[in-house]
């Protein structure tokens, strides 16, 4: 079946709109993209469906999320001022979730992206299992990065097998539109040689491989000279750390990290020489600019990686530290803190919001290793597709379409999610998985999570 979706603007890309235009979809492809008038004599049989003063663009990206996590949007708030022990409450409620917690947390998630026009997601998962069922379930193309823990050198080749077949087994759900991929969660809870086996592996199975690296000052500390509450922690334990002395990003290329041209989460504590590393080595960056600011880690260098041609995308990071999985919002916030940032002689790039639509799309599925399944709107590509809707009183009137949907517009806009040619989302509700269900279990599991005991 075609179909021929109009609308008043057609995005392909942030640089060249075309007003009054179409996209016509067949199957799982685009086989048309231009000007309505060009496009619809070539597909004359095709159904037509016109949104009006609205815009077709290629899907959201977001390249880091933790869907597994969705049950405890505003759990933490009063840990937040301590990273540390933020970090602790989380691990200790996790672990406190059942496998259908973690699987219909993970599903709400997705259902919260795919209705704001999200069809691409780089999610890190523990259950990674559970996430991996929630992204093919509502219809959604993504990587689902399995986690491995373990900062104790002497675990490390245990830690590690364990590793490999949670890895087998998520592997066996793959998809076309969904695969697997690797996470040593980070340079404070994974050792050395941990670090090692599992990069060796990623190399050896070309498997995406995705870590958080300079997310806080806490993780700086223990880096360079083995203090702070990492630091105290890992003492606690019994657990030897031979501080390295020297920054996250450069410790991760001196262990081989960054051989795997990994997926960095956050890179806030990052300095030149560390730029250039990960520029050299093709490392990529998933910029998670309000969850950044929410924990108080401060603020990436956003600029400086546009500046250097980093491949960089936005990420949500877990609604526990963010709250939302609004891309559209996550991209104006992080304009926002960028040119706010900026000196008044106006050094370095001055972010627009072209910019930001580009990182939104294009720019986090090069992020993510996926420029040819995702973030684009191309003839022959696949059908990944966002209508948003342009006639909200917030909106008119529209001087500038990239600045409509880079200031002006959310989530709440959105009014069609497709993946690779079916509608995920449409007319205020996912149509692939039962909502209502889904929310009377996410109430449940939010009660327990507080104290409350759960149905019997």
């Amino acid at each position: 079946m075609t179909t021929l979706y109009c609308a008043r603007w057609v995005l392909p890309d942030a640089e060249s709109p075309i007003e009054d235009g179409a996209v016509v979809v067949e199957g799982s492809r685009v086989v048309g993209v231009g000007r309505r008038s060009e496009v619809s004599p070539q597909h004359a049989e095709a159904e037509v469906r016109d949104f009006g003063e609205a815009v077709i663009l290629p899907g959201f990206v977001n390249t880091h999320s933790h869907l597994e996590l969705t049950a405890m949007r505003g759990y933490l708030e009063r840990e937040e001022v301590d990273f540390f022990s933020w970090l602790r409450k989380l691990t200790s409620a996790r672990l406190e979730m059942t496998p259908d917690d973690l699987y219909v947390s993970a599903t709400w998630g997705a259902v919260e992206a795919a209705r704001a026009g999200v069809t691409c997601m780089g999610d890190a998962s523990d259950a990674a299992t559970s996430s991996m069922r929630a992204l093919c379930d509502v219809g959604l193309r993504g990587i689902v990065y399995q986690e491995s823990f373990g900062p104790d050198p002497a675990a490390a080749t245990q830690n590690f097998e364990i590793l490999r077949e949670k890895v087998l087994r998520l592997r066996a759900l793959e998809t076309e539109e969904v695969r697997a991929g690797v996470s040593p969660h980070s340079a404070y809870t994974v050792s050395a040689p941990q670090l090692h086996l599992i990069t060796e592996f990623a190399l050896a199975e070309k498997l995406p491989l995705m870590m958080h690296a300079a997310e806080s000052e806490a993780e700086a500390r223990l880096l360079h000279d083995g203090s702070g509450p990492f630091g105290e922690n890992l003492s606690r334990r019994g657990i030897s750390w031979n501080a390295p002395g020297t920054s996250t990003i450069r410790y991760l290329a001196s262990v081989g990290v960054l051989h795997a041209k990994p997926l960095l989460a956050h890179c806030i504590t990052v300095d030149e020489e560390d730029i250039d590393l990960i520029k050299e080595t093709d490392s990529r960056i998933a910029h998670c600019p309000k969850s950044n600011a929410k924990l108080g880690h401060a603020r990436a260098p956003i600029a400086r990686f546009v500046d250097k041609k980093i491949k960089v995308g936005f990420g949500s990071d877990s609604v526990a530290s963010n709250n939302t999985c609004d891309m559209l919002e996550e991209a104006r916030f992080a304009l926002l803190m960028a040119r706010a940032s900026q000196s008044k002689s106006r050094e370095g790039h001055w972010l627009g919001a072209k910019t930001g639509l580009e990182m939104l799309t294009r720019g986090g599925s090069r992020a993510l290793g996926l420029e040819a399944k995702a973030g684009i709107l191309v003839e022959g590509g696949p059908a990944d597709i966002a209508i948003v809707g342009l006639d909200g009183a917030h909106q008119i009137p529209v001087h500038d379409l990239s600045a409509a949907l880079g200031f002006a517009s959310s989530g709440r806009d959105v009014l069609l999610t497709m993946v690779a040619g079916k509608v995920v989302y449409e007319d205020g509700r996912v149509q692939t998985v039962d909502e209502e269900r889904l929310r009377v279990r996410m109430m449940e599991i939010a009660k327990a999570l507080g104290g409350e005991q759960r149905p019997k």
